[in-house]
């Protein structure tokens, strides 16, 4: 077991085309915004926790919930501008062993999961680690079966899983990013490739609002679970 110093990093733009503004959209009860800070904030396993913005007004609010403001240039907050681009000139600010990105745009997290998440760095020596959903079902990529065969029907769960990356929380290992980045080499992916399976119904990213709507029905649901009712036999 690692005694690793760990920051999370919480990228969020004031601005968004597919669901305008969704970092201060109420989804519920709160602000997108604040999801992932009260997360990181009851962990406390985070040395700091920095929400990644262009917006004075969006880092000035997150100050307010919690969170510390990391102001990135206006040049790293276009729709061009990739993960790669705004997580080196952070880490060029920020001095850690690990940088955990939380998104914003993952608000059904648990707590549970996102410390075993950290766990699971703890126990290993991973570069990157990606949080991806396990799926044993028949699955296609570009019209041939993936993990299944068209000539034998095998039960679905005697079936290898197909992994689907989903950006809930992402971990990368400062020194190793940071050589990447420099080398030229993309470290997005880079280096000693960890994932991290984290449950199906925490997993929705919020890029729609199809998004939105699975998301709210999935709270509501969370909250109502305590009053479901069953049919008499």
């Amino acid at each position: 077991m690692h005694n690793y110093k760990y920051i999370a990093m919480i990228p969020a733009r004031l601005g968004s085309k597919r669901i305008p503004k969704k970092n201060i959209r109420y989804l519920l009860d709160k602000p997108l915004i604040q999801y992932p800070i009260e997360l990181a904030l009851s962990s406390n396993r985070f040395s700091g926790i920095w929400v990644n913005t262009e917006s004075q007004e969006l880092g000035q609010a997150a100050m307010k919930l919690g969170a510390q403001f990391h102001r990135r240039p206006a040049s790293l907050a276009t729709d061009t501008a990739t993960n790669r681009d705004f997580t080196y000139e952070f880490l060029q600010n920020h001095p850690c062993d690990y940088v955990i990105m939380l998104n914003t745009t993952s608000p059904l997290l648990r707590q549970d999961t996102m410390n075993r998440f950290l766990d699971y760095i703890d126990e290993n020596q991973f570069d990157t680690v990606l949080s991806v959903i396990a799926e044993k079902e028949e699955t296609f990529f570009q019209g041939r079966p993936l993990n299944f065969s068209l000539t034998e029907k095998v039960n679905s769960q005697l079936l290898e899983p197909t992994e689907a990356v989903v950006w809930a929380m992402t971990a990368w290992k400062r020194a190793s990013f940071m050589e990447m980045q420099e080398a030229g080499i993309n470290p997005v992916f880079g280096g000693r490739l960890g994932r991290f399976a984290i449950p199906k119904d925490e997993a929705c990213d919020l890029d729609t609002e199809e998004d939105w709507n699975i998301a709210e029905g999935i709270m509501t649901a969370r909250q109502q679970h305590s009053e479901r009712r069953y049919m008499e036999l």
